[in-house]
């Protein structure tokens, strides 16, 4: 059986990993620091968490940026984003919950003459205080330390009012979640309001952003992929212990655009832990009949999306089982995450997603692929 302390660690590493593919690109001189305070209330996706919201979460958002000119043609295309690290704080107002704090690397895009910004922040969430069945039974919503930890945020962005200060507003969305790797995992949401200051690193009070005359067509073949995600996780039973899955996954793409894709395909689900529960249900309702039918593994197709930025590309899908004799989870799946292509041919790449039904989380992915 794998232990949970070990997949933390895995985790935190390829995050680690990631981040400093990122940011290493490029030597952006032009930087800024900005801070938020929110406050906000946890959102009751779930009956299970009802009895857990008990007062309105407050915390701090510190944030690093460095600021594009569009020395890179995808910063052009793209608005001239920012991207940095950032630091949360959260007081979760209930004491089975406890408290969070959390490293994310972000990136934030620009609309409106450059006065809104959106904000994605991926990361590792620590919780202070989670499930203990024998301390803490109360806490259902998170049943490890250590999360997957995602922000959003969309905000009115006024730099240089004063000096190098400015000040931003707006709204908040903070999501916790281990992706079921260690039950319980009914995760939480946090809406907030925020509100702060920012303040520019260095002398320039306004930035020399290269002209977009990167106006040509681009053409490209359907290509195909091959890929394998992986991972642990936990059935819906708190207690029947983790185990591994693995996922085999054929499908197609095909570019819009320079920044995009859509994508179309299949893909084979080996869950063990699907296994144990079938095992364990067979056992404790014997009266229940088809028991032949019982097989673990599901299959299904799925269509998605892929907006590319530069090596990092953030994807979504949704896919439909047309094999799941047992009926786990619902007959709609979907999917978020992120890929990191390899190489000037880009064939090569590596991902981390998070597949759910609905709001319920089923498993944390890792995998790598093979793009031709």
């Amino acid at each position: 059986m794998f232990k949970v302390s070990y997949l933390n660690k895995v985790y935190f590493a390829l995050f680690l990993i990631g981040s400093n593919l990122l940011y290493s690109q490029e030597d952006e001189k032009h930087t800024s620091l900005d801070t938020d305070y929110y406050y906000g209330t946890i959102l009751e996706h779930s009956p299970k968490i009802g009895h857990l919201i008990t007062g309105h979460p407050e915390g701090f958002l510190l944030r690093y940026n460095y600021h594009s000119s569009g020395k890179e043609a995808w910063q052009r295309r793209h608005n001239y984003p920012d991207w940095g690290f950032s630091f949360a704080y959260q007081d979760m107002k209930n004491p089975s919950l406890g408290e969070m704090y959390g490293v994310f690397s972000h990136i934030n895009w620009y609309f409106f003459k450059r006065n809104l910004q959106l904000s994605v922040g991926q990361g590792v969430g620590y919780m202070t205080n989670p499930y203990d069945k024998e301390n803490n039974f109360r806490n259902s919503a998170y049943g490890s330390h250590l999360l997957s930890a995602t922000f959003l945020k969309l905000n009115y962005h006024k730099p240089n009012i004063w000096n190098r200060i400015g000040v931003q507003a707006g709204i908040s969305l903070f999501h916790f979640s281990n992706g079921a790797v260690k039950l319980p995992n009914t995760s939480t949401n946090t809406l907030a309001f925020n509100f702060g200051v920012n303040y520019q690193m260095d002398d320039r009070r306004e930035i020399d952003y290269m002209n977009n005359d990167d106006d040509e067509k681009i053409t490209e073949p359907i290509k195909f992929n091959l890929a394998l995600r992986f991972g642990i996780n936990e059935s819906s039973v708190v207690g029947l212990g983790q185990y591994p899955f693995v996922i085999i996954v054929a499908y197609a793409d095909k570019r819009l655009s320079r920044s995009s894709r859509i994508v179309f395909g299949s893909e084979l689900f080996l869950s063990y832990f699907l296994k144990e529960l079938i095992d364990y249900q067979v056992a404790a309702f014997p009266e229940r009949e088809n028991t032949d039918d019982y097989d673990f593994k599901r299959a299904g197709v799925f269509i998605g999306y892929e907006l590319q930025i530069n090596k990092l590309a953030p994807f979504v899908n949704l896919g439909y089982y047309y094999y799941n004799p047992f009926g786990f989870g619902d007959a709609i799946y979907n999917r978020i995450g992120l890929k990191r292509y390899f190489g000037k041919k880009e064939e090569i790449y590596g991902l981390m997603s998070v597949k759910s039904h609905a709001a319920k989380a089923e498993a944390l992915e890792f995998g790598i692929g093979y793009r031709f």
